[in-house]
């Protein structure tokens, strides 16, 4: 077929070259009588021009449209046209010369050019011309022929001949028969010269050796190009029975894969037997087999077909050889050997065990240090053995191969064990095979202690305020160090390292729990005593070598209210007699008479005090100020009032509970300080208290100082107020002036009840009515011995430690105060 394909390719090249030369020289045209005749090609395409018939017949350019030549005939009006703008004749359609005259040596068109006006008829014939547009075929394509084996040499068999429409050269010119050892071929000529092969046999048949023999004839024409017809001889060689089975192959070897499913056919064997009839009728079975292989493979009888019985499996055998026979109806036996290769699938994953851990490693291991050894085994072989190996997560480690399939798992940085305490490395194997299977195993790297991290405390200082008076033994505070690492080296002990400004042993103060970092505080503390200390706390931690890290206590004592006020004045060491203030009898309302004047050593509210009367005559002609503890005058004094006065005053601290002292003042009124001195002289004369004596002259001798006191201090205080004016102005002093101020905060300030760390020369007025008071010159650390005040009967006043600020509308004295600082 192949053949035909390519003559006839050539055959239409041929066309279209005649075709080419059909349009250069377009027929014969003569001009007998009225008759035009043209010469075309057959198979001209379609709107190729055949000639100019207006042209012919005589017609110009102008009066083709008004004559309108057309083709009248049944026939040929298919295959032409004429085109009334140029007067050309066209092909219409496809023109077969072997369609219209078969084998005809001679084919024409014939019809009618008929024009108008006027009208006329001119006879047209056109010449179809032959071309090789067929290929020669043979009637059948298959010959068979049945030829005895015992035919001798020289039997001649005549065979179809093939048929071409085409004429002339352009039909079958001769045979030829494909290249054989047994046949040749004759072509020979009939009278009418039709040629017709011949088959003719050469050489003798034998059925054993082909029984069949196929041979190709070929039939040509003579056009150009040449194109050609086949048809296949099939010659059939009768046999008669004289040989034994004999095996296609004396081995048989094939491939199958492992995972071949069972029942799936592995080879089929073949023995040929020439014999025909019962004679070459042939029975397989297994000659030499083992057990082991009768079980995995089985062999058909009939036709031989090797099939399999059981899994395949290339790990357990690669190959396996046995032996079949081949067995006809006469007996006759034949044998062959059968080899069968198994072909390894991928069908085992890697697989993957430790063969060394180094588990827990240091923290601090160099980067490059083993930790383990891994081997990779896989049973497959080729790429499907071939294991490729890596760990899945992003960790410190990575594998490095080691020798063969063995890899080694090192380290990539230094570890800290604070950060990762272990380690989970996935390593991953899969190998090479298509498709590839994979296996994983996980391995726990833990990672061991190192100390290299020190006890660390929240914060490098603390403020602990404990109250005074505590229980001895208490535990106070807890002190509290974290140390990251691990076991001994995370264990810490706690001691103390004293950073008291003080020449003081902190042991006998405190104590601390080498384990726990609980404090302790060894004795009752004592505000008035120790107001601060400062202890530094180390904590070490248990490793070697050991790191330590250190954490500064500041203990601040808080005051509590466990002193009680002390009066200052009046002075209470007279034995318990009453202290004389002599009253001017022509003194004003709210006259400043006397003043109380009391220290607390406690601090803050603990030493805010008031003054308060708790014993005294009704209807009373004094009042005390319960903030400056002055005693002033309620009314004006009559001549009919009593002379003396008996008060007992009340000083009380702020604190809770709270404390008090109390003190005994006789206040007498009078004109005449000469009169009553002798009065209150026999008065205490009388008295049978066995200090008597020594109170009488204490009184006098404060009468006598106090009225001197009063008159010099008056003379200066005026003086000297003339001459400055007050630089600063407080209010008033009330009770809550330190309401909202933490007493923890004050006491950092303060020793006694004085609330500034400075000293100063201070200009007091003593009458609350007056708001102003002067700051002369601050004199830090300078000790007061005596706090005077005019109005207190001239005695002073010893170790004063809280300020008092009088007012007076009337006498103002300037006081000298110590103020220490807390």
């Amino acid at each position: 077929m192949a053949v035909i394909n390519t003559r006839q390719a050539q055959t239409y090249n041929g066309i279209r070259w005649q075709v080419l030369l059909s349009l250069l020289f377009s027929c014969l045209y003569q001009s007998s009588s009225s008759q035009l005749q043209y010469s075309i090609f057959e198979e001209m395409k379609k709107d190729s021009v055949i000639a100019n018939i207006a042209k012919d017949i005589g017609l110009e350019i102008k009066e083709i449209s008004l004559r309108k030549p057309h083709i009248v005939s049944r026939v040929s009006e298919k295959y032409f046209y004429v085109n009334l703008e140029n007067g050309n004749l066209y092909v219409k359609d496809r023109i077969d010369r072997e369609a219209l005259c078969e084998t005809s040596e001679s084919c024409f068109l014939m019809f009618d050019a008929v024009i108008t006006n006027p009208l006329n008829v001119f006879s047209v014939k056109i010449e179809i011309q032959d071309i090789n547009d067929n290929a020669p075929k043979f009637l059948h394509d298959t010959i068979i022929l049945e030829i005895m084996e015992s035919t001798l040499p020289g039997a001649k068999f005549i065979l179809q001949n093939a048929q071409d429409p085409d004429i002339g050269r352009n039909s079958v010119q001769t045979y030829k028969l494909s290249d054989n050892q047994h046949f040749i071929l004759n072509v020979k000529t009939s009278s009418d010269g039709t040629k017709f092969p011949e088959l003719v046999l050469e050489k003798p048949l034998d059925h054993e050796i082909q029984n069949i023999h196929e041979l190709t004839i070929t039939a040509m024409d003579g056009g150009n190009p040449v194109q050609t017809g086949t048809a296949l001889i099939k010659i059939l060689v009768l046999d008669i029975n004289d040989n034994i089975p004999v095996f296609t192959q004396e081995v048989y070897k094939v491939s199958i894969n492992e995972n071949t499913p069972i029942n799936s056919t592995v080879l089929c064997v073949t023995a040929v037997d020439r014999d025909e009839g019962s004679n070459g009728q042939i029975t397989y079975s297994f000659n030499k087999i083992s057990e082991k292989v009768l079980h995995i493979f089985s062999i058909d009888p009939i036709n031989g077909n090797i099939k399999i019985k059981k899994d395949l499996d290339f790990e357990v055998t690669q190959k396996y050889e046995m032996s079949v026979q081949a067995k006809d109806g006469g007996g006759l036996v034949a044998h062959s050997k059968i080899l069968i290769e198994i072909i390894d699938v991928n069908d085992n994953a890697p697989e993957l065990s430790v063969r060394s851990l180094s588990t827990p490693i240091p923290e601090d291991s160099l980067p490059g240090t083993v930790v383990a050894l891994i081997e990779v085994h896989d049973q497959d072989s080729g790429e499907n053995g071939d294991v490729d190996c890596h760990i899945r997560e992003s960790v410190p480690f990575e594998l490095m191969l080691s020798s063969g399939r063995y890899y080694k798992i090192v380290t990539t940085q230094a570890m800290d064990r604070e950060k990762e305490s272990s380690y989970i490395i996935y390593i991953v194997a899969a190998d090479r095979g298509n498709p590839s299977l994979s296996n994983k195993i996980s391995i726990k790297i833990d990672i061991s202690d190192v100390n290299d991290n020190p006890p660390v405390f929240k914060k490098s200082s603390y403020d602990l305020y404990i109250p005074e008076n505590n229980l001895p033994g208490a535990s106070i505070y807890r002190m509290h160090a974290s140390d990251p690492d691990a076991g001994e080296n995370s264990k810490i002990v706690y001691s103390i390292s004293s950073k008291n400004t003080e020449d003081i042993s902190m042991s006998s103060y405190f104590s601390i729990n080498l384990e726990t970092g609980d404090l302790y505080a060894q004795q009752s503390f004592d505000y008035e005593q120790h107001k601060d200390f400062q202890i530094q706390i180390v904590a070490r931690d248990n490793g070697s070598p050991f790191l330590s890290n250190n954490a500064t206590l500041f203990i601040h004592i808080v005051d509590q209210n466990d002193n009680a006020p002390k009066i200052l004045y009046p002075s209470s060491e007279s034995g318990g007699s009453a202290v004389f203030e002599m009253v001017p009898l022509i003194s004003p309302q709210s006259s400043l008479v006397s003043k109380v004047v009391a220290v607390d050593e406690d601090s803050g509210h603990n030493a805010w005090l008031s003054y308060h009367f708790i014993q005294m005559s009704e209807p009373s002609h004094f009042t005390i100020d319960q903030h400056t503890g002055e005693i002033r005058t309620s009314r004006v004094f009559q001549e009919k009032d009593v002379l003396k006065e008996k008060i007992v005053v009340m000083v009380r601290d702020n604190g809770s509970p709270s404390q008090s002292a109390t003190v005994t003042l006789n206040l007498v009124v009078t004109d005449n300080f000469q009169q009553v001195i002798p009065k209150l002289s026999n008065q205490l004369i009388n008295n049978k208290d066995p200090q008597t004596n020594l109170q009488i002259y204490l009184v006098i001798a404060l009468a006598l100082i106090s009225f001197l006191f009063l008159l010099t201090v008056m003379l200066v205080m005026i003086s000297k107020c003339k001459e400055s004016k007050p630089s600063t102005s407080f209010g008033s002093f009330s009770k809550d002036l330190y309401s909202q101020v933490d007493p923890r905060m004050l006491s950092k300030y303060n020793n006694g009840t004085l609330t500034l760390p400075y000293s100063y020369n201070v200009c007091v007025a003593l009458d609350t009515s007056e708001n102003d008071f002067r700051f002369v010159k601050p004199d830090q650390n300078v000790t007061i011995d005596n706090l005077i005040d005019t109005e207190d009967s001239g005695l002073g006043n010893e170790n004063i430690k809280e300020i008092v600020l009088p007012n007076s509308n009337e006498q103002v004295s300037c006081l000298h105060s110590s103020i220490l600082s807390y």
